[in-house]
């Protein structure tokens, strides 16, 4: 009886992890084709991703900001806005002088990938803390707690 419950419950717990085994399998599958599929995306795009915490953080999120139209997260129409401007320099996006952050250390770190206008974009930068980074970037890499990571 003992060996038919052991039984039972490896079983089980096999079950259980098949869901998860086949997500991580497709999820493997599925980047080489979502990062080709990129390089065929019309007019001016970004995936965008930001990590809280230091560098063994796992806290990312991410996900595809489109500009034609505009959409992605939340403030996709701001942060198109504000790329615009800025001709999809991330770079030079410039800081909002009227914003006083607070002097406490909890690193944000953004990063930006795609094409903007036909050229390549590729920018990523560490901020102090979140007040920094929304201050220098505004909607850009404003993304909601919510959004599922597409990274």
């Amino acid at each position: 009886m003992t060996y038919f419950l052991t039984c039972l419950r490896s079983a089980k717990a096999v079950r259980r992890a098949l869901p998860a085994a086949a997500a991580l399998l497709l999820a493997a599958g599925a980047t080489p084709a979502l990062a080709a599929s990129h390089d065929a995306l019309p007019g001016n795009w970004l995936q965008l991703t930001v990590t809280r915490g230091d560098s063994r953080s796992s806290d990312t999120r991410g996900t595809l900001l489109l500009c034609d139209p505009p959409q992605g997260h939340s403030r996709a129409a701001e942060a198109c806005d504000v790329l615009a401007r800025a001709d999809g320099d991330v770079e030079a996006l410039t800081a909002d002088g009227s914003r006083i952050c607070p002097l406490m250390y909890a690193p944000v770190t953004v990063r930006a990938q795609g094409q903007w206008n036909g050229r390549p974009v590729d920018y990523q930068r560490t901020f102090g803390n979140d007040c920094e980074r929304e201050a220098l970037t505004g909607a850009v890499f404003a993304l909601d707690d919510q959004e599922v990571p597409e990274v």
